[in-house]
């Protein structure tokens, strides 16, 4: 049985993730957060003022509760001993910007509403931290991988295959964030379910 059939916003909950490989240097992770603002005096009034107000995610044909976006960047030292080149460093750094919705609570706004939104809203953090976790991880894969590239004879050369390395994490990192989603997606009415029944018993 779903919470609110009669609208798409649960439904698009988990499809938040946008990744952005760049080229820029960075620190290791640079986080930041923004908020949008909602009003709704109800649950559904809440899920509608999400679907209006909500961040807009490239591909996506509705608004979103939350997103994170993130960008990856790579700072390689080379050096060359006589006939061979070799990494000697490798630092991957991700600047991740988190947006996440806050309730301005209507006085008039019902009990229901105010646990719905409790629920919800954390659900949305949990989320998008996960979402950063699978990030971190990819980026710590990229740079254990770069340092131990076989020696070359030249470092144009061992440039390209470390090029050839990220674009393959990088791959790996977006199929993995979509396996994600597709398996919240899946179990998002659950959850949400059984957590607001777990607050209604306490």
């Amino acid at each position: 049985m779903a919470l609110y059939p009669s609208t798409p916003i649960l439904a698009a909950l988990i499809v938040a993730g946008m990744i952005i490989p760049t080229a820029a240097s960075a620190e290791a992770l640079s986080l930041s957060y923004s908020y949008f603002t909602i009003g709704g005096a109800t649950p559904m009034d809440i899920e509608a003022e999400m679907g209006r107000f909500g961040p807009e995610i490239k591909g996506s044909e509705y608004r979103h509760p939350g997103a994170t976006r993130m960008e990856f960047s790579s700072r390689i030292g080379y050096r060359q001993d006589q006939n061979k080149c070799r990494i000697v460093s490798a630092q991957v750094s991700i600047k991740a910007k988190v947006i996440l919705p806050r309730w301005k609570r209507p006085r008039n706004a019902d009990a229901a509403a105010r646990l719905f939104w409790d629920v919800l809203s954390a659900d949305i953090v949990r989320h998008e931290e996960s979402h950063l976790v699978i990030g971190r991880n990819h980026a710590r894969s990229l740079e254990r991988q770069l340092k131990k590239l076989p020696a070359q004879k030249d470092c144009d050369k061992l440039a390209e295959q470390a090029e050839v390395l990220k674009e393959k994490i990088m791959a790996e990192h977006d199929r993995e964030q979509q396996r994600f989603d597709a398996i919240e997606g899946k179990n998002l009415e659950k959850r949400l379910v059984g957590k607001l029944k777990r607050r209604i018993e306490k």
